[in-house]
């Protein structure tokens, strides 16, 4: 569908969400293609989500994204969600179909995967095992993906450990849980290791975790991104071993958004990196 004398708008949906460095992406973009858009952050309360959702049909918004904490409530809201949001259990794109009802995907999982894949081009699924800290929305979206891609067994550790076997048990797959600070125990012959967690962001606790077990061949991803350079990739980066930061899931999980919104599926460039990294 052409797109150049239809103005389209969409937006970010969370609280709080002057933080996010969607609308400068999405904003880029849509200069890039010459399309008459808007992308906006739009701070809605959790009270709201509804009222707000409900809304974007009737203010002509193509869609928006769904940041935390609403995620959760979107799948609800949704009255098409796909097959893998249900899966994962969140809906981060709203789609806004012709007749005003609502299509709710998730973007997550293969955001992460194109990330993973451009970071590190010789990254393989079938290179060994993968080691996932953390057991909220985005290890779900984590696990998903790594299973979808045929990644051959998954060991999840989370500070809680029941939340992990909660997650393990709902998404199935080749996912065993170990707790938290085993770590000689789940890395040792990793051929991958993502940290899902908010431990190392900037304002957060360090990550404490000892990579002496993980090869050093193993690739080693940390989505976090503020900072761009955790002190997890920092260690991993040090003693050699090949890392991938987590902007790059922030712009790869935007690419199927601004393509169901506007009708171009956009690059992730140098240049693009280059814009939200500066502002981080």
């Amino acid at each position: 569908m052409a797109h150049e004398n239809l103005f389209r708008a969409a937006g970010v949906i969370g609280w709080p969400v002057a933080h996010s460095r969607s609308p400068r992406l999405h904003g880029y973009w849509l200069a890039r293609h010459g399309i008459a858009g808007a992308y906006l952050p739009l701070p809605v309360r959790p009270d709201r989500i509804e009222a707000a959702l409900r809304g974007l049909a009737a203010l002509g918004f193509a869609g928006a994204n769904v940041t935390v904490p609403h995620k959760q409530a979107a799948l609800a809201l949704a009255d098409h969600p796909d097959a893998l949001a249900r899966r994962i259990g969140a809906v981060n794109l709203i789609v806004v179909r012709e007749d005003g009802s609502l299509e709710g995907r998730n973007t997550d999982a293969a955001g992460f995967l194109d990330s993973l894949r451009a970071g590190c081009p010789s990254w393989r699924a079938a290179d060994g095992p993968a080691v996932v800290l953390g057991a909220g929305g985005a290890a779900r979206a984590v696990v998903a993906a790594l299973s979808d891609a045929g990644v051959p067994a998954i060991c999840l550790l989370n500070r809680t450990r029941a939340h992990a076997e909660t997650l393990a048990a709902s998404l199935g797959g080749p996912v065993a849980v170990l707790d938290w600070g085993r770590w000689a125990a789940a890395l040792d012959g990793a051929a991958l290791l993502v940290n899902t967690t908010v431990l190392g962001m900037a304002g957060q606790a360090p990550l404490a975790i000892d990579l002496a077990a993980l090869p050093r061949a193993a690739v080693v991803c940390d989505i976090v991104y503020v900072p761009l350079e955790t002190p997890l990739l920092a260690a991993a980066r040090a003693r050699g071993n090949p890392v991938v930061d987590g902007l790059g899931m922030l712009l790869h999980q935007a690419v199927p958004a601004f393509k169901a919104w506007f009708g171009v599926r956009p690059e992730v460039t140098a240049e693009v990196r280059a814009l939200i990294a500066a502002t981080l």
